[in-house]
């Protein structure tokens, strides 16, 4: 017999708009819709919230780790579970583990283990995220540049076959290690393609965007600046329309002012959208780890190598969502449409996932009105 649930007793926002003195009605672990109290049928149990907001869960399209794990480091299925597992508490209900430049082998092992989480469905997991090793060392960040090189016709091959078992795969590529025969190939092959580490001009960038980079990584970050004279990466990306564009909301990366010139330039046309860059140290108490052979330390709030290079983020989504609605010029519908609704667009997977509406899979996050997590629900069960 399937279970029937009806949410009351909060705000609800659908991932397009807010909806009060009504129900978010669940069958199993899908969305039946968001009826008006009164019209709750007699066939559904109802549990009270007692007030706060309740939205769709949150989509994390750039996780390096999580739980005490990275992924570089350990590259299996149980890797990717622990990952998945700790982001769960923190609103995020689905995500693409990534796999930061590193060796061909480790590269394979984190691609078979994406295609076992794949085939097993596991909680959680969305694809994979391979950010590099195709990229520029002037751009590195905490990339070793010992291991960036550029693309070769084996890569094509060996990623075009990885995503014909895995559903959603991203690659963050430079132009400077990818030619746009190569960009085009890739994307034929249904890749999800973004531009990252790279020091490419706008003119480059924008014939990167005309073979078929759909996206921006960790915008302002390990990219071209916008200058008066060369836009760069920067100005490419925000001055093309349909251009998709992450951002690492924690305020060390990128000044709120400059968050507030993108929003300007993206908000409402669901191009704008949150990721954490997350490394192991979320949900856990650890004061450093390794990522190739060199520490990387933990202090207030940020991840830096010993020269000081931000090394990933100390970041979990509902935070980033807290910072983009008290410190910038957004607000809570677009903060959380950045976490939820603008991801899930950019992956094309709208159909289940990244609003409240009928269909979707019952992921959503109950949060109070200081922006904390109280509650979260993974495909129809409450997790949290």
């Amino acid at each position: 017999m399937s279970e029937k649930s009806a949410y009351i007793g909060t705000t609800i926002f659908d991932g397009q708009q807010m909806h009060h003195n009504s129900a978010l009605l669940l069958k199993d672990d899908r969305i039946e819709g968001i009826v008006a109290i009164d019209n709750i049928g007699s066939d559904y149990q109802c549990v009270e919230l007692n007030a706060g907001l309740l939205t769709s869960g949150f989509i994390d399209l750039q996780v390096n780790g999580g739980g005490g794990v990275l992924l570089n480091e350990n590259p299996s299925l149980d890797g990717l579970q622990t990952i998945c597992e700790a982001h769960l508490p923190f609103g995020t209900t689905a995500l693409l583990p990534t796999l930061i430049t590193d060796t061909p082998e480790i590269t394979e092992r984190a691609i078979e283990a994406a295609i076992e989480a794949e085939s097993l469905s596991l909680p959680g997991f969305l694809g994979l995220h391979l950010e590099g090793p195709h990229l520029s060392t002037i751009k590195k960040g905490a990339h070793s540049p010992n291991l960036i090189r550029r693309m070769s016709d084996k890569d094509i091959g060996i990623l075009c076959e990885a995503k014909r078992n895995i559903s959603n795969l991203l690659i963050t590529l430079a132009p400077e290690a990818v030619d746009s025969d190569q960009i085009a190939q890739l994307a034929a092959c249904g890749i999800h393609l973004s531009l990252g580490h790279s020091a490419a001009t706008a003119l480059e960038a924008k014939q990167a965007f005309k073979a078929g980079v759909s996206s921006v990584t960790h915008l302002f970050n390990a990219m071209s600046p916008l200058t008066h004279r060369e836009p760069g990466i920067v100005g490419a990306a925000l001055n093309t329309d349909n251009i998709y564009c992450g951002l690492i909301a924690d305020g060390y990366h990128v000044n709120s002012d400059a968050i507030n010139i993108a929003l300007k330039m993206k908000s409402g046309s669901g191009k704008l959208f949150l990721v954490t860059d997350a490394m192991s140290t979320i949900g856990t108490d650890q004061s450093e780890f390794e990522l190739n052979g060199r520490i990387v330390k933990r202090q207030d709030g940020r991840l830096t190598l010993s020269d000081g290079t931000l090394a990933g983020a100390d970041l979990d989504m509902i935070s980033a969502v807290r910072f983009m609605a008290k410190e910038t010029n957004c607000n809570m519908e677009e903060a959380l449409s950045m976490a939820s609704n603008y991801p899930a667009r950019y992956l094309n997977i709208t159909q289940e996932y990244g609003h409240l509406n009928k269909g979707a899979f019952g992921n959503f996050v109950h949060i109070n009105d200081q922006i904390e997590i109280l509650s979260v629900w993974q495909n129809g069960q409450k997790a949290q």
